[in-house]
């Protein structure tokens, strides 16, 4: 099995940060806004570099996605920042009027997504986000899951014309996909062959899909590793090109099973090639306040519970 290696634990909303400063010198017609979380969603170097281009809302995030919605008409390319939940279910409303239904170039970049949002609490913390942002028609629906991923999506989304939603994190994670990588919307990776079982993974839960590989492994069980960073659309050959040669698949993912990527595969299992599933994800609750570790451990959302939900899949088959 291809094993990766953790160049070192960075966090995913800091490769956001990164990417839009770069956009800044590359593509003149990118701006940024931000709801008053300027440093949390480190876009302080854009904030300091193109100031010209960065506006500051303040705690107004329906009137950041109406102002970004109005820019895209002049043929800027707005890039709003913000937590997930505030990016998404406070300002629902606004994101399917002005930007999905009027096909608006907007990209809407979320920090903080999921329970590793951690001390912060479930007020806070977001698992519907997934689900709320792909069932708007024309919405592109982005998961990334290290910091290199993360910078390299944040580029190549300004390339891409119509509505996205990007997804990352607040913690340090590891980061093991290259620096130099091709992002492309839509487009799985394959991070190890393997005969015994798919294991379909987003997010944060793609390096814990890796560990869980090795442990099976040790155990004599072949893990095939996909990376969906891209939840809509779906690659869907990739899934199915995998799951006809294992014959069982687990989902793993930092949201509700509800809504999220797992229902998104298990529907396009249904339709085309009827496979035994197993869900890694939270089942139907919020979260709580706790360190990052600790409510991943709590809610069942690490390398462990991947393990353990591939050998019950498995028997399954």
């Amino acid at each position: 099995m291809k094993k990766y290696t953790n160049t070192g634990n960075k966090d995913t909303r800091s490769g956001f940060g990164d990417g839009l400063a770069e956009l800044g010198r590359t593509n003149e017609n990118v701006v940024a806004l931000c709801a008053d979380l300027t440093g949390s969603l480190k876009m302080d170097e854009f904030k300091a570099n193109y100031p010209e281009r960065f506006f500051q809302t303040g705690i107004a995030e329906a009137n950041m996605i109406g102002i970004a919605s109005g820019m895209t008409i002049g043929g800027k390319i707005p890039f709003t920042g913000t937590f997930a939940n505030f990016s998404t279910g406070r300002v629902y409303d606004q994101i399917r009027q002005s930007v999905a239904y009027s096909e608006k170039n907007v990209k809407i970049c979320a920090s903080h997504a999921g329970l590793t949002l951690g001390e912060d609490g479930a007020t806070h913390q977001i698992l519907e986000d997934i689900g709320l942002m792909k069932m708007l028609p024309g919405m592109t629906v982005i998961n990334t899951c290290d910091y290199n991923q993360t910078k390299a999506a944040t580029i190549a989304i300004a390339e891409h014309v119509g509505p996205v939603y990007l997804r990352f994190g607040r913690p340090k994670v590891a980061n093991f996909t290259t620096a130099d990588q091709k992002f492309e919307i839509g487009k799985a990776v394959n991070l190890t062959e393997g005969k015994d079982v798919t294991i379909i993974a987003t997010g944060h839960l793609v390096w814990e899909a890796l560990i869980a590989a090795e442990q099976l492994e040790e155990k004599g069980i072949s893990a095939e590793v996909i990376n969906i960073h891209t939840i809509k659309p779906l690659d869907e050959a990739a899934i199915l090109a995998s799951v006809k040669k294992t014959g069982c698949v687990v989902t793993a993912e930092e949201h509700n099973f509800l809504g999220g990527l797992g229902e998104s595969v298990a529907r396009t299992l249904t339709l085309n090639h009827p496979t035994p599933q197993e869900f890694v994800a939270t089942n139907d609750t919020f979260g709580e306040s706790g360190t990052p570790e600790e409510l991943m451990e709590k809610y069942g959302l690490n390398a462990d519970a991947i393990v353990k939900a591939s050998e019950k899949v498995i028997k399954r088959k």
